[in-house]
Formats: C-alpha cells, structure tokens, sequence
C-alpha cells in the first residue's frame, strides 16, 4: 500500500537522493543532467508556499514525488512561460493564468507504481486547499500517460510545441482553475 506524507523544504532538500533515485527511474534522463536537476530541485524548495508530497511504500521506500510553489516574478519557468503566453496569447490570457497560479513543478512515480493513482493522488493532494486561482505545469508534448492524467484532471493546453530556451524538445503549458474538486 502507498501513502502520501507531506514534507517541507528541509526535509525535500535533505531527502533529494531518494528524489532523485525516482526522477531518474521515471525519465532516464542523462546522468551529467543530475547535478543540475539536484541545485534546480533544491533551489524550487526555498520558492514561496512551496509543498510537496512523497508517495511512500510501508517500508518507507519513496516511489513518487511531487511539488510545487506559487508562481512569481523572478523564478526562472515563471518568467520564461510568462514572455511566451504573452507573446501567443497577449497580456490579459497571461494575467489570468500566471498571476495567481500555483506551478506544478515535478509529478513524477517510478515506473513499478505508475497507472496504480499515484500520481492523481499527488497531484489532486497538491492543489487540494491551494489558494490560487490557477493551477500550470509543463510536460512533454506528446500523448504519454502524464499528459492524459492532466487532462482528466482537467488541465488544458495554454501552449504546444514550446521549446524552453537551452532545450531541444518540445513541451506543452497546460492550466487548470482550482480548485480540482470537480475532477477528483
């Protein structure tokens, strides 16, 4: 059985071995990206009204992970998606998406406990009692499982084919009012 713990920031930053140990197993990425993806993660921790659930198996083995942050002037993905919603979209999408948003920045679930509702519980635990007016986050633009659970969450496309400065792949934005309670 898996439970989800709430964790601070103290505990995420001293806990981003076990962190890290389900990113990898959940998106092979290149192994000379995690000594960035660790300063990103720990940096993410000391972002305002940051939380994050752990999904925990009862021996305490971490198999999933998720957190997030209110959204604001100055933090890196927030500025970059701001320029490019406004430069599609204009300056009032902008405003109603990002001005009040809670930024999903990590969902992931190692693969032996992915499609079990990991991640929907994390994701439905993270926005449940958020005061923002809006939910965002990134992922892959393509049909993956993830982007299905964030559709049936309700979160629809603010942008396709964006591709992050520095990047080669192609993401979609995608946005939600809250609260979720229609979709959990």
């Amino acid at each position: 059985m898996i439970e989800l713990r709430r964790v601070g920031p103290e505990e995420f930053a001293v806990s981003l071995d076990a962190v890290l140990d389900v990113y990898t197993a959940a998106m092979l990425p290149p192994a000379d990206q995690l000594t960035g993806r660790r300063a990103i993660m720990r940096g993410h921790a000391s972002y305002s009204r940051f939380t994050c659930l752990f999904a925990e198996r009862a021996d305490g083995r971490t198999v999933g992970f998720a957190y997030g942050f209110h959204g604001e002037p100055g933090q890196w993905w927030h500025g970059v998606v701001r320029q490019a919603i406004t430069e599609h979209d204009g300056q009032a999408r902008t405003r109603e998406w990002l001005d009040d948003a809670f930024e999903l920045a990590e969902v992931h679930v190692h693969p032996d406990y992915q499609g079990k509702g990991v991640g929907r519980a994390m994701v439905t635990g993270l926005c449940a009692g958020r005061l923002e007016r809006t939910a965002v986050l990134s992922t892959r633009d393509q049909e993956t499982a993830a982007r299905h659970l964030y559709r049936s969450l309700g979160f629809g496309d603010l942008l396709t084919g964006f591709v992050f400065p520095g990047g080669q792949e192609r993401y979609a934005i995608l946005g939600t009012p809250l609260p979720l309670a229609q979709y959990v």
